[in-house]
Order: structure tokens, then C-alpha cells, then sequence
């Protein structure tokens, strides 16, 4: 028995699978996210801000 015909069948069922499943996915509309989520990283953390400090490394020692 020859492998390329089972190749060729298990090759298939997986290109089926995968468009079976990006339709699923795309009509549940889980890629209007990700045009979202990718931005985040941009956006400026309020949180994050850096305190004041009482001292400042360009002022002389003074003593």
C-alpha cells in the first residue's frame, strides 16, 4: 500500500479543519479583538508615573 494516498487524505481533512474552524471563529467574531488587544502595549500606564524624589543627583554634596 502506497503512504501518499494517506498523506494526501490526512493532509485534507486538515485543510478542511482549519477553514471549518476559521469560519467558526470569524462568525463568533473573536478576531475584532485582537486589532484592540495588539495596541495596548502603546498606551500610557497612569499608574506608572515616576514619584518626585527629595533628592537630585545634580545638586552638590551639601557638607
Amino acid at each position: 500500500m502506497s503512504v501518499v494516498p494517506i498523506l494526501l487524505l490526512c493532509s485534507l481533512a486538515l485543510v478542511a479543519g482549519s477553514i471549518v474552524l476559521f469560519v467558526f471563529s470569524a462568525r463568533q467574531g473573536d478576531c475584532h479583538e485582537a486589532e484592540r488587544m495588539c495596541l495596548l502595549p502603546l498606551e500610557d500606564d497612569a499608574d506608572a508615573s515616576p514619584e518626585p524624589s527629595s533628592h537630585s543627583d545634580s545638586d552638590p554634596d551639601p557638607r
